[in-house]
């Protein structure tokens, strides 16, 4: 009875929680919405709340908005706004911090998260799993070998962890995927270590 118990928990607490995440995104989403006037919300020419309509318009915004920003006039228009921001005290240290945040992760150029590392933490006798990202200028010229900067993530929520330099010559780099390797930190190890297993 107890094994029945459990292999059935396995099967309904994942897609529980996947539906509530789903059910949580779309909710959220759709209260883009209300940037509409009244007149022209669903509601108003349908008679009903369709639920979903709201993701549809924030991805036919964000995909009209990369079209505008990368012809030649959108882009000196976001330039121009992008430059009006950073003048402003408060938001210029938000939106300069989030700005270079997202441009690295979310750029095909960006050089983050692009190796799978093993570094030795929290102590000397054990390993951890890391992510390379990028040394800043002024602390590579600061420190006497070379070093990688590397991002720890904990486990299970890999959004937050440690983010700090170890010499180069004491890591190893894993022939490893991000995602993959993101999958066993999600997963707490649990998910197997051949590739189609960890699908």
């Amino acid at each position: 009875m107890k094994r029945y118990f459990i292999t059935g928990l396995l099967i309904w607490v994942p897609l529980g929680i996947t539906l509530w995440v789903l059910d949580l995104l779309i909710g959220t989403l759709d209260q883009s919405l209300m940037v509409l006037p009244a007149e022209w919300q669903p509601e108003a020419w349908i008679g009903m709340r369709i639920r979903g309509l709201g993701v549809i318009l924030t991805l036919l915004v964000i995909l009209l908005t990369g079209v505008f920003a990368t012809n030649f006039f959108g882009n000196k228009i976001i330039g121009l706004w992008e430059r009006l921001l950073i003048r402003i005290p408060v938001v210029k240290t938000i939106y300069g911090g989030v700005k270079q945040v997202s441009d690295t992760l979310l750029s095909g150029s960006g050089h983050a998260f692009r190796k799978v590392l093993l570094v030795r933490y929290p102590h000397a006798q054990a390993w951890s799993l890391a992510f390379q990202t990028n040394v800043p200028d002024e602390v590579a010229r600061a420190l006497p070998d070379e070093h990688v900067a590397v991002f720890v993530p904990t486990t299970p929520s890999p959004v937050n962890g440690f983010y700090f330099y170890v010499k180069k010559s004491e890591v190893i780099e894993l022939a490893v995927p991000v995602d993959r390797a993101l999958k066993y930190i999600v997963s707490m190890g649990v998910v197997s270590g051949d590739p189609r297993g960890s699908q």
